[in-house]
C-alpha cells in the first residue's frame, strides 16, 4: 500500500512540475527514467522534481528531461498517462522554443533522437537476449535439444526481434519525429522484404525509376531506418501543405510512399548503412590496434556515456558489429560498469552510520549486481556523493583492462550486462571466455570496493 500511495503521489505532482501536459512534446520511459521533451525548459521545476518520494535524481540530456525513479519507472509511466492521456498523443507539437544552434548541442540532439527511438525498444532486446542466454544454457546442459520443435519455434522468434529492427525503430521514430506511423513502418519493412533480400544475396542489379539501388543488407539495422523517418516526417508536412484537403487522404500516403522509394533505397539506407560500419569500424580499429588498453578506456567512460545518454546511441554499433564480426568485444565494461556501481554503493552501505542511505545504498547494489541495472546506484548513492563516482572510473578501467587482454567477447546481443544473469551469454566462446569474464568482473568489484570502502568518509552536517 505504501508503495502505491508513493507512486500515486508522484504521477500527480510530477506533471505539473514540468510545465503541466501542454509543455510536453515527447514522454516516454527506459528501463529507470522518465524520459521527456518540453517546449519551454524554464518552466521545469528541477528542484521540486527532485524532492518528490520516489524520485532518485533528475537531468537534462540536450533538450531532454530525464527523472530517475529506478525500476518501479513503468508503474509511475503508466499512472501518469492514464491521468493525463499523454500516451495517447501520436504527434509532436512544432510549437518548440527555438534556440541558437551549437556544435555541443547538435551532437547532443542527435544522440537524443537516437535514445528516443531505441529506447522504447529496450524491452525487445533484453527479453530475446535472455532467451537466447535460456537455449544456449540449456543446449549446453543437455536440457533442451537444437533439433525439438520448441528450440526451433522460441530461437527464430528471438532472431526475429532483431531481424525486424527497420520495422520496430518505425514505429518509435514515427512518434519521435511526428511522421505517420503506419507509413514508417512500411519503410522499414521494404528494407528486409524477401525479395529485396533474394536479390541482394544473388546480386541481382536493381533500380527504381531509372535510379540504381545500391545492394545491402538492411536486417538489424538502425541508422537506415530513422534517417528515413526523419525525412519522411518532413516530407509529409510538404505534402499535407499543398494537398487539398479533399484529396489528402489517398494523395499523401500515396506520393509519401512513392517519393520515399527511391530516396530511401537510393540514398538513405546506403548513407545510414556506411554510418553504421564507419562507427563499428572506428571502435573495432580502437580494439584491434590498442587491445585490452582499448576495453579498458570504453569501460571507463561507460558511466559518462550513460550521464549524459550516449549508451543507447552505442546501440546501433552493437547490431552493426555482430552483423559484421559475430561477437561484441567492448560489452564486458558494460557489464563491469554495472558490477561497480554496485560494489561502490555496497562499500558506502557498509560505512555509513546514516540508516536511510544504508538502506537506499544496499537495495542499489542488489539492483546492479544481480539484475544490471545501474541506474538507482549510480544516482542514487555514488553520484550523489561525487567521490564513489570518480572511483568507479578507475575499477572500470582495472577490471576491463584485463577483459581486454583476456579477449573476452559477448555473442548474444542484449544480454552481456545484466549483472549475474549476463555470464551465459559469454558461453559460446567457451568456458574459458565465461571463465576471464567472471574474473574481470570480480577483479573490477573487488577494486572498486576497496578503494570506495577505504576513501569514504561520513560527511558531517
Amino acid at each position: 500500500m505504501a508503495k502505491k500511495n508513493k507512486y500515486e503521489d508522484l504521477s500527480n505532482r510530477v506533471i505539473g512540475l514540468v510545465g503541466e501536459k501542454e509543455n510536453i512534446t515527447f514522454f516516454t520511459h527506459c528501463v529507470t527514467r522518465l524520459r521527456l521533451t518540453v517546449k519551454d525548459k524554464s518552466l521545469v521545476n528541477v528542484k521540486e522534481i527532485e524532492k518528490i518520494e520516489g524520485v532518485i535524481g533528475c537531468q537534462w540530456v540536450g533538450d531532454q528531461f530525464q527523472i530517475i525513479i529506478g525500476q518501479a519507472v513503468s508503474d509511475v509511466y503508466k499512472l501518469i498517462c492514464q491521468k493525463t492521456g499523454l500516451a495517447q498523443e501520436d504527434t509532436v507539437s512544432d510549437d518548440v522554443k527555438k534556440e541558437s544552434f551549437s556544435l555541443k548541442k547538435g551532437l547532443s540532439d542527435i544522440f537524443t533522437n537516437i535514445a528516443a527511438c531505441i529506447v522504447p525498444l529496450l524491452p525487445i532486446m533484453i527479453g530475446v537476449g535472455m532467451i537466447k542466454v535460456i537455449i544456449l544454457v540449456g543446449q549446453s546442459l543437455g536440457w533442451i535439444s537444437m533439433d525439438s520443435p520448441t528450440s526451433i519455434v522460441i530461437n527464430f522468434v528471438a532472431d526475429a526481434g532483431f531481424y525486424f529492427f527497420p520495422v520496430f525503430i518505425g514505429a518509435t521514430a514515427s512518434r519521435k519525429f511526428g511522421a505517420n506511423i503506419a507509413i514508417s513502418m512500411l519503410l522499414g519493412a521494404m528494407l528486409i522484404h524477401p525479395t529485396f533480400i533474394s536479390m541482394v544475396a544473388q546480386g541481382t542489379p536493381m533500380s527504381v525509376f531509372g535510379l540504381t539501388i545500391k545492394a545491402g543488407n538492411y536486417a538489424n539495422a538502425v541508422f537506415p531506418s530513422i534517417l528515413a523517418i526523419y525525412v519522411l516526417s518532413k516530407l509529409e508536412k510538404v505534402l499535407n501543405k499543398y494537398t487539398p484537403e479533399i484529396l489528402r487522404s489517398i494523395c499523401v500516403p500515396l506520393f509519401s510512399i512513392l517519393i520515399m522509394i527511391p530516396i530511401t533505397f537510393c540514398f538513405i539506407a546506403p548513407l545510414g548503412a556506411n554510418i553504421g560500419v564507419v562507427l563499428s569500424a572506428i571502435i573495432n580499429f580502437i580494439y584491434v590496434n590498442f587491445g585490452g588498453f582499448g576495453v579498458a578506456v570504453f569501460a571507463c567512460l561507460q558511466p559518462i556515456m550513460v550521464l549524459t545518454g550516449m549508451h543507447v546511441a552505442m546501440v546501433p554499433y552493437g547490431l552493426q558489429s555482430f552483423q559484421t564480426y559475430g561477437f561484441l568485444p567492448n560489452v564486458i565494461g558494460t557489464l563491469i560498469n554495472n558490477f561497480n556501481q554496485g560494489a561502490a554503493s555496497l562499500a558506502v552501505a557498509l560505512k555509513t552510520k546514516d540508516k536511510s542511505l544504508k538502506s537506499t545504498a544496499i537495495s542499489a547494489a542488489t539492483t546492479a549486481i544481480i539484475a544490471g541495472v545501474s541506474e538507482p546506484a549510480m544516482y542514487g548513492i555514488n553520484l550523489r556523493l561525487k567521490k564513489p563516482f570518480y572511483l568507479i572510473l578507475a575499477g572500470n578501467f582495472i577490471g576491463a583492462l584485463v577483459g581486454g587482454l583476456l579477449k573476452v567477447y559477448v555473442y548474444i546481443m542484449g544480454a552481456g550486462t545484466n549483472g549475474l544473469f549476463a555470464f551465459p551469454a559469454y558461453l559460446e566462446g567457451g568456458a574459458s571466455n565465461v571463465l576471464y569474464a567472471i574474473l574481470a568482473c570480480v577483479v573490477g568489484f573487488v577494486a572498486t570496493f576497496l578503494l570506495v570502502y577505504f576513501s569514504y568518509k561520513e560527511e558531517i552536517n
